[in-house]
């Protein structure tokens, strides 16, 4: 079993564990022969840095059997100071290659939790190709972004799903071009009946997604895969059969296979709003009967008393749960009665009846007063980086601006800001008009940079591998990483490596684990905040940051182009923030309307010794003079019109920040802090 504590995880929504309840739970799930894992799987900020030393410390007490997590920050703490705790890689990590598989196992982890997006196929391969163990989702709800590669729910508000604080903005209702629709909110992953081929391609473990769900709906699911797994052998078909019989009760969303089979199925349906449960219909109307509210249904489904609902308002505003008390039947429609603000028009789904209902026999000692262990207090070491020598980095990587262009044709716009070089976003789709179009490419080989797409699968190997090898050696000196993957295509090239805003270097600790691998400068996360920046000026001087000053973000990654699909381009959402639906042929993203810009501020950041500075106009059209004014205001360090600060200014969002609100220091007036050499380290525990 896997599960999260109350702090670094990523369903912090949720109800998590006690401190007393997971020592009970690792000891009883050990007496049972039961493996514990814990979920650590959010980034953490620098000065968070104590409070997860001291939570890893209490792991590494109690004795789970393995930690999941995200951040490479994290691992370097756990590999430097807690070695007994085994590594695996989150599914946030987005590993999706046996490349980035093969770079986990080198940096100490003992298993990856592939990204969801795979095909059976692309799976094998990667068993072929590595040796790291390999852990595959198999049922439970989806994110219709790549795994690890959404920044919506932060965009919107500083809820970053990379701290645990997504509040699943897809989910939402959005009036599209042809109306409105759930767009973006997939079905639920099941794939039983491919189990017995995934234990074939050699996965060493299946993971249900049931943190968030009740008792029930655990304990069927399971039981189903667990009757699958030790009966598939003896008769395969029949055992299949009556999994999926079992899972029956489960009553979640519509079902999918997503991308198992090689193609994307048909995962979204925008008519649905993509509920929890079995849609039962709509409240038609209010009854009063005895003084008592009513609900009355179209449906004539077989309901009872304490059967469990959720509602769904009209207008998406809000889902409540409740039981229902009583049943009635008439001519026009069936009468529930159950509690909460429901009104006409509302979606009603079932959850849960009352038959399906279990006991299930607790596990854990009725007494908790026997296991006390806590966090200490303890200060977490401050990580050890290595002399970096500014003047080589300058040589190869001159101070000034980069423009990053989405497409080959961008390329002579980008010349509008006089770059030092440019930036191409190098996936498939570029990698080929580049091939075709080299002779008119408006920058020399050793002028061009390129970014290499955070979303590696499998199936991309070859072609990269292919392609990487070609331009660096037609002159290429400078490449930007965004996956473990790459660190493994790159090893051994004469080429120079800068850790992009997709590996979320939120802390020291990632620093030191980037820098390990070669890394010689580092693009800060998208959704980073000053004070967190100013932070890492701390352990390695500013001038080894480029940060990013304008972007329309990729809000979510999607591997299907759905703007083919849904034939439209822009949404928008029930406060009224637009958004654009971009199709790259073999993929999608969604990005905001507006853009978020620091050009203004490159004076403030120059004096506190940043000197290399990012345009990314991978996702803006080079037209209406759009280009003209972006470099405008960069050559005048004006502030352009209709822009967004995203989290520079206020941050992750954090209940005592929401409480307190205390005001920031303006830009002018915060400064990093000076840099100094490591302190030395404390006694490892």
């Amino acid at each position: 079993m896997y599960l999260g504590l109350r702090s670094f995880n990523a369903r912090l929504r949720t109800t998590n564990f006690a401190f007393n309840q997971f020592e009970a739970t690792v000891y009883a799930c050990h007496e049972r022969a039961r493996r514990v894992y814990v979920t650590v799987n959010t980034v953490f900020e620098e000065r968070e840095a104590d409070r997860l030393y001291q939570l890893l410390e209490y792991l590494v007490s109690v004795g789970p059997d393995g930690i999941i997590v995200q951040d490479a920050g994290v691992a370097t703490m756990v590999r430097e100071y807690f070695p007994s705790l085994p590594l695996h890689g989150s599914t946030q990590m987005n590993v999706a290659s046996a490349a980035g598989c093969n770079q986990l196992s080198r940096s100490g982890f003992k298993r990856a939790v592939l990204a969801r997006e795979l095909s059976l196929q692309e799976i094998a391969q990667i068993r072929q190709y590595t040796s790291l163990e390999l852990e595959v989702f198999v049922h439970g709800a989806l994110c219709v972004s790549a795994s690890g590669l959404c920044l919506f729910s932060s965009y919107l508000g500083g809820k970053s799903a990379n701290r645990g604080m997504c509040t699943q903005a897809c989910r939402r209702l959005y009036e599209g071009e042809t109306g409105k629709g759930y767009y973006f909110s997939p079905d639920d992953l099941q794939l039983v009946e491919y189990l017995p081929e995934l234990i074939d391609a050699g996965v060493n473990a299946f993971k249900i997604e049931g943190r968030m769900k009740s008792a029930e709906y655990v304990g069927t699911v399971v039981s189903a895969y667990r009757y699958l797994m030790d009966n598939c052998e003896i008769d395969r078909e029949r055992a299949v059969i009556k999994a999926k019989a079992m899972l029956q009760a489960d009553f979640a969303r519509r079902k999918t296979s997503f991308f198992i089979t090689g193609t994307a199925d048909d995962y979204i349906h925008p008519d649905q709003s993509g509920g929890t449960g079995i849609h039962l219909g709509r409240i038609r109307d209010a009854r009063t009967i005895d003084g008592r509210r009513w609900a009355l249904m179209n449906t004539y489904e077989g309901l009872a008393e304490r059967d469990s609902v959720r509602i769904h308002r009209k207008d998406d505003s809000g889902r409540i749960t409740a039981k229902i008390q009583a049943v009635q039947y008439g001519v026009d429609g069936m009468l529930l009665l159950f509690d909460g603000d429901w009104r006409q028009n509302d979606d009603v789904y079932l959850i849960q009846t009352a038959g399906m209902t279990r006991r299930y026999k607790p596990i854990l000692p009725k007494n908790l007063g026997r296991f006390h262990k806590f966090p200490s207090t303890h200060r977490a070491p401050r990580p050890a980086l290595p002399h970096m020598d500014g003047k080589k980095l300058d040589a190869v990587f001159e101070p000034g601006t980069y423009v990053l262009a989405g497409k080959v044709a961008d390329l002579h716009a980008a010349l509008t800001f006089h770059p030092k070089k440019a930036m191409i976003l190098f996936n498939k789709l570029n990698a080929e008009t580049m091939r075709r179009e080299e002779e008119h490419l408006p920058f020399k080989r050793e002028r061009l940079i390129l970014w290499l797409d955070p979303y590696f699968v499998e199936s991309d190997a070859v072609w990269l591998q292919t392609e990487l090898e070609y331009w660096i050696g037609k002159g290429v000196s400078l490449v930007i990483v965004n996956n473990q993957a790459h660190f493994t295509l790159l090893r051994g090239k004469n080429v120079t490596l800068i850790a992009g805003p997709w590996l979320y270097t939120f802390n020291p600790w990632a620093l030191s684990y980037y820098l390990e691998q070669g890394v010689k400068a580092v693009i800060p996360p998208y959704e980073i905040s000053r004070q967190t920046l100013y932070r890492l000026t701390e352990y390695l001087p500013a001038q080894f940051f480029v940060p990013i000053v304008f972007a329309y973000p990729d809000l979510f990654r999607i591997r299907a182009d759905l703007s083919r699909a849904y034939e439209q381009s822009h949404f928008s959402d029930r406060e009224g923030k637009s958004f654009t639906l971009v199709g790259r042929r073999d993929y999608s993203t969604v990005i905001p309307e507006t853009p978020f810009s620091l050009i203004d501020l490159v004076p403030n950041l120059k004096k506190q010794g940043f000197s290399r500075f990012v345009i990314d106009l991978s996702n803006a059209e080079p037209t209406r003079g759009l280009y003209r004014d972006i470099a405008r205001a960069a050559e005048q360090y004006k502030p352009l019109n209709n822009t967004s600060r995203f989290n520079w200014k206020d941050g992750f969002w954090s209940e005592e920040t929401a409480r307190r609100k205390e005001p920031l220091q303006s830009d002018a007036g915060a400064r990093p802090a000076k840099h100094t050499s490591s302190a030395e380290r404390p006694r490892k525990p």
